[in-house]
């Protein structure tokens, strides 16, 4: 796939399974687990790696870069905008301390930027004000990854669908039994990690939450 084609992928809508790297150290068994995801039905894919050094997180970033291209699916890169634009990805995801979306959009252009805002609506009228590409809110239930995490709820996701025209991504403990919810209450997407990569059928798991916006 070439550069144009890369960059038709990157402004695809966000919707859909939103699916989330597990930190793994093996390259192979990571590429083996996100296959499978996206065999499952993810439509975007964000390599999420907090603990690895940089030179396996770019190892890692490079040979997903190659697997989503396969799929034709959009791969943001969470946090680290230098490293998004090294493996050509398509976009990156922004934190509450990862800088502006003004610096990410210099440096990325016309790729994805979405930003995490959390459980405040505010937050999200900022990032969308400034060109954010989509905004995340969350913990919505119970999450293993982050058990210390703000709380949204339900009713946030419906303000926000009523005031927000960019995509809104849901995170935070979701299961295809709760995702549902999310969905009624505006959700584009949801992003899952757990779920998904710690499930004994990722594909059959991934295709679980792909059924729900069907």
């Amino acid at each position: 796939m070439g550069r144009d084609e890369s960059r038709s992928v990157a402004r695809q809508p966000i919707r859909g399974l939103y699916a989330i790297t597990p930190d793994e150290t093996d390259t192979a068994e990571l590429l083996r687990k996100v296959r499978l995801a996206l065999q499952g039905g993810a439509r975007v894919l964000q390599y999420r790696n907090k603990a690895a050094a940089a030179a396996l997180r770019l190892r890692q970033a490079e040979a997903l870069r190659g697997l989503t291209r396969k799929f034709a699916v959009p791969l943001i890169v969470n946090d680290d905008v230098a490293l998004a634009q090294q493996v050509d990805a398509d976009g990156v995801h922004l934190g509450g301390a990862d800088g502006s979306v003004a610096e990410a959009r210099a440096l990325l252009g016309g790729r994805l930027i979405g930003v995490s805002c959390y459980n405040r609506l505010a937050l999200a009228h900022e990032a969308a004000s400034l060109g954010a590409d989509y905004v995340a809110f969350g913990s919505f239930f119970a999450s293993t990854v982050k058990p210390e995490a703000v709380v949204a709820t339900p009713d946030l996701l419906r303000q926000a669908r009523g005031e927000l025209a960019v995509p809104l991504v849901a995170i935070g403990g979701i299961t295809p039994q709760n995702g549902a919810l999310l969905l009624e209450a505006g959700a584009d997407a949801l992003a899952v990690i757990s779920a998904v990569f710690a499930a004994p059928d990722i594909e059959g798991a991934a295709r679980e939450f792909s059924n729900l916006f069907e």
